[in-house]
């Protein structure tokens, strides 16, 4: 390789890492603003997803890769520094699926950034009521299903929809997909 291409090379690598870290950083911030808006709807764990919109912004503008790291990372300190081991465990069983789930989701192309992250807002809360059910041992908590259904088809559009806007923004301004 020519010096010309082994610096361009380098450039890339350099954006690249800069913008993970610029996306694991606002899905921290977002993590540390929903832990401060108080979800008052008497379903115990309620939450607005807002980290999510940093992990669809990363699967469609670079992959599945890229999301998963970023998103396990964010648990993992976010949990550390605004939470417990018990809510790492619950965050990662819910991400790990609803992940799984909009990556899929994607992949099929029948939905854009909101339906994707719609499906991600219903499985993660589908995931962590399992999660809750086989820890407390009861099939009754499956009494907050519907509500949890609604507010993650809710709280999922939402996202989506701000995700969409945030990541043309982003585009325009500093990020670029690999696949350009």
């Amino acid at each position: 390789m020519k010096k010309e291409q082994l610096r361009e090379l380098d450039d890339n690598r350099t954006s690249y890492i800069v913008i993970l870290g610029f996306m694991l950083a606002l899905s921290l911030i977002l993590s540390y603003i929903e832990s401060l808006i108080p979800f008052p709807f008497g379903v115990p764990g309620m939450k607005l997803g807002l980290p999510n919109m940093a992990v669809v912004i990363l699967i469609y503008r670079y992959g599945a890769k890229e999301g998963i790291v970023i998103n396990v990372l964010r648990i993992i300190l976010s949990g550390f520094l605004f939470g417990n081991l018990f809510g790492i465990l619950f965050s990662i069983s819910g991400a790990l699926i609803s992940f799984l789930f909009m990556v899929i989701a994607k992949k099929t192309g029948l939905l854009d950034m909101r339906g994707v992250s719609v499906v991600g807002g219903l499985t993660h809360n589908i995931a962590q009521l399992f999660v809750a059910a086989f820890i407390v041992k009861t099939s009754g908590i499956m009494f907050y299903l519907p509500a949890l259904l609604i507010s993650g088809a809710i709280t999922g559009f939402l996202n989506g929809f701000i995700a969409e806007k945030l990541g043309i923004y982003l585009n325009k301004t500093f990020i670029r997909s690999k696949n350009r």
